[in-house]
């Protein structure tokens, strides 16, 4: 292999990171712009107290925030640490993608599949909300990465994206149909086609068993902290789909 198919997995991983912060930083404001109604793309960035322009010195991921001791330059007020967390969160899977990859443009898919679904996790963790404008993309770009390797693949990724949608949807109508009460959002079957678009129909079955362990982990977490479960509590179901789509990007389908 040469050095263009085979960088070194460091120096790219580090490449990834650095690209990570300043990828976090959009994924950061687009988390809280979106939910909104606002714009994404124009318009500076404002603090949310004063609505005074953030000047480009205190726009570098994570420093700023540090410099400035979590505070608005202008009026003092708090800025949440959502912000350097998003952005060290995108640097981190930025790394994992590029010490995960076997070549380059699979750890440059990788990365940008797990950006995607940061900001998806982080909307849906926060608000309980997920956003076509963010699930379509998903599914567009998987689907996409599979046509790059060839069409055979591309038609297995898109039976994957179908079965997906139509898996999670039946189960959401059923459950609505015998309890009588909604169990799934409307985003949660466009996200699994969204899995399915990357990872293929048969890895849809992995993705669901690592999004079931991640949910019993938060559970069993709560009831260490005796924090209590109710029936009825809700949990960010895509977080957990997520984290699913990702490990199975990485690592394939369990037990294969």
């Amino acid at each position: 292999m040469d050095a263009v198919s085979a960088p070194d997995p460091v120096i790219l991983a580090a490449a990834l990171g650095g690209l990570g912060l300043i990828v976090g930083s959009f994924l950061a404001l687009v988390s809280v712009r979106l939910p909104e109604g606002e714009g994404v793309v124009a318009g500076r960035s404002r603090c949310r107290s004063c609505a005074t322009p953030i000047r480009p010195q205190h726009l570098i991921p994570v420093f700023s925030w540090l410099a400035l001791r979590g505070r608005c330059a202008d009026c003092g007020a708090a800025i949440s640490p959502r912000h350097p967390v998003i952005e060290l969160l995108a640097a981190g899977l930025g790394v994992w993608a590029g010490l995960s990859a076997p070549d380059l443009l699979t750890a440059v898919a990788g990365a940008a599949l797990a950006w995607q679904l940061l900001l998806i996790a982080a909307i849906d963790a926060e608000r309980f909300q997920m956003f076509d404008a963010l699930l379509v993309p998903l599914i567009l770009t998987g689907l996409l990465q599979g046509a790059l390797q060839g069409w055979d693949v591309a038609a297995f990724r898109l039976l994957g994206a179908a079965l997906g949608f139509a898996l999670l949807w039946g189960v959401g109508f059923l459950y609505a149909r015998v309890r009588g009460r909604t169990g799934l959002g409307d985003g949660d079957p466009i996200l699994f086609a969204g899995a399915g678009a990357w990872v293929g129909a048969a890895a849809l079955p992995s993705v669901l068993l690592w999004a079931a362990l991640a949910g019993l982990s938060v559970v069993a977490a709560r009831l260490i902290l005796r924090r209590g479960v109710r029936g009825d509590d809700r949990l960010p179901f895509g977080v957990f789909l997520a984290i699913g789509t990702w490990l199975v990007w990485l690592y394939g389908p369990v037990g294969v």
